[in-house]
């Protein structure tokens, strides 16, 4: 037996929403046997963008059932079924959390159509129930209210039981989903995490950081690790006590502060990031009259043109720079033996293995290579979104060095240097930090770039 449901909720943080509307439809494999549709009294506001989204709203909600009023009945109507849902996580979540609040432990298997047509329907262009119904020819009317959408999943959901005639791809999925539920354990956990972008921090019981990682919805993130059966999940699982987070509302500064974080703390599980994002570089060595241009690994102190994620890449680009700014293989870490290189003897070199090309021109090409590595200003301000509503992030590069980031609400607040080193946290600047501050500013992934000149900032 099946409980197919959607769910119409009040938006907000999360374990804050409530439900608005729910509509189930009992199915045995063959069709409906029971329903049950009502709006719900939320006893809480609705978001605007979700009033706007399903028409419905406060007014229409008054004199409406409060859920503890119609749990008997959704807990008769799902007796002994799974729970059916586009994207089940989210209904069967928030019909977990109603009844949680009621102090009643509902557990069912899940089954998600999302995740089942996109096994059985791979060649649709989109897995949305809208756009997936509409593409089949399934009517769908009164979209995102609960019994429409209700109504369209059904549907759905006979013409997948048809298509997996052998019901092999059915029962896994349900195996799948139910076997990576989250233990009741973490659940308190998990309530209290936000779903925005920041960094987060994974403590065992004696309060030891197990692992730091970022991500643009820390819940989510989590509940990963917490239901994935890999080695590093299996891992936290077991030595997890408590999560602490900090919110950034800017990727950038997650990741610069992820970065950060698992270099001054080197957590026990983070041990392919505890020391370097990219360990791989690319440097000019200047101590010999020909200077020389090196691959290899990131050491303190040195300044590097570019790093990279592992030395496979590393050496393609660097082969590349090489053919493209007619470099000398012996004059490199890739050097070879005494007289012409091997780009010599193909046109590809100009010399400055023989003595043809002079120290000074050929220095000159690989000064050339350093404009690589520079940020597009000596000194300016990248801004972003900030933590909440009304409020702004920023990272400071001063005299083409990374200084910090902070955030501010008001353009005064950073308009003068001494109010900005103010609101700044200071970071320390590190390879690492330019490749993610460089590839966020090539991808133009920021809110302003602002240049500065003097003491004062333009940020209009």
């Amino acid at each position: 037996m099946y409980a197919i449901l959607d769910i119409e909720t009040t938006g907000g943080k999360y374990n804050e929403e409530g439900i608005t509307e729910i509509a189930i439809y009992r199915h045995d494999g063959l069709k409906v046997t029971d329903q049950f549709i009502s709006l719900i009294n939320p006893e809480r506001p609705i978001q605007p963008f979700v009033e706007k989204l399903t028409g419905i709203n406060s007014k229409m909600l008054r004199s409406a059932p409060r859920f503890f009023e119609v749990a008997k009945r959704i807990i008769e109507i799902t007796d002994g079924c799974v729970v059916v849902a586009h994207n089940a996580e989210f209904d069967y979540r928030i019909l977990r959390t109603e009844f949680m609040r009621l102090g009643y432990p509902f557990e069912k298997d899940s089954l998600c159509t999302v995740s089942l047509s996109q096994k059985l329907l791979p060649e649709m262009e989109s897995h949305k129930l809208g756009k997936l119904v509409r593409a089949l020819g399934i009517p769908i009317s009164d979209r995102h209210r609960a019994q429409g959408d209700a109504l369209a999943t059904v549907k759905l959901f006979e013409l997948l039981l048809e298509k997996d005639s052998s019901k092999e791809i059915l029962k896994s999925q349900i195996k799948a989903l139910h076997k990576h539920q989250v233990s009741s354990k973490y659940l308190s956990i998990l309530e209290e995490l936000p779903t925005t972008t920041g960094v987060y921090y994974l403590h065992n019981a004696v309060g030891d950081v197990l692992y730091i990682g970022k991500s643009k919805n820390i819940q989510k993130r989590v509940r990963a690790h917490l239901t994935g059966t890999d080695p590093k999940s299996k891992k936290i699982q077991k030595k997890l006590h408590k999560v602490h987070f900090e919110t950034t509302g800017s990727e950038l500064i997650a990741l610069l502060k992820e970065q950060h974080e698992i270099k001054k703390n080197q957590p026990q599980i983070n041990k392919d990031g505890r020391y370097r994002l990219y360990p791989m570089g690319l440097r000019i060595d200047k101590s010999t009259p020909y200077h020389q241009l090196l691959l290899e690994q990131v050491r303190n102190g040195k300044d590097y043109l570019v790093v990279f994620k592992n030395g496979r890449v590393a050496k393609h680009v660097m082969t590349q720079w090489m053919e493209t700014h007619q470099l000398c293989y012996k004059h490199s870490s890739l050097q070879e033996a005494e007289g012409a290189c091997y780009a010599y003897k193909n046109n590809l070199c100009q010399g400055a293995c023989t003595g043809e090309e002079s120290p000074e021109t050929y220095n000159q090409k690989l000064l050339a290579l350093g404009e690589k590595s520079q940020y597009p200003h000596k000194d300016f301000l990248l801004t972003d979104t900030g933590r909440k509503d009304g409020e702004y992030s920023f990272i400071f590069i001063e005299n083409q060095r990374f200084m910090g980031y902070g955030f501010y609400e008001l353009n005064h607040q950073i308009k003068k240097r001494e109010t900005l080193f103010k609101r700044m946290t200071a970071m320390e600047e590190n390879s690492d930090c330019r490749a993610l501050i460089l590839a966020h500013i090539q991808k133009n992934k920021y809110r302003k770039l602002i240049p500065l000149e003097g003491t004062e900032v333009d940020s209009n």
